[in-house]
């Protein structure tokens, strides 16, 4: 929610059908931003901060951040 309230569009979530070559099977978030910079900021903003700290180790995150195609 807070990256989603941050601009952010949720394109795709939840575990993959199939994995293959190097895949893992681990449960997958694809969020659409407008820009990189959006996505920086989204990441950065207080309200992000915010529910990192709250779920704390809950969860292992593995964030990237790309540019998409144009």
């Amino acid at each position: 929610p807070a990256l989603q309230g941050a601009g952010g569009r949720v394109l795709a979530r939840g575990t993959p059908a199939q994995a293959y070559e190097s895949g893992i099977r681990e449960r997958t978030v694809l969020i659409e931003f407008d820009s990189v910079a959006q996505a920086i900021a989204a990441h950065d903003s207080p309200g992000y901060q915010e529910a990192l700290r709250v779920l704390g180790n809950a969860v292992e995150r593995d964030i990237r951040i790309i540019d998409g195609a144009a």
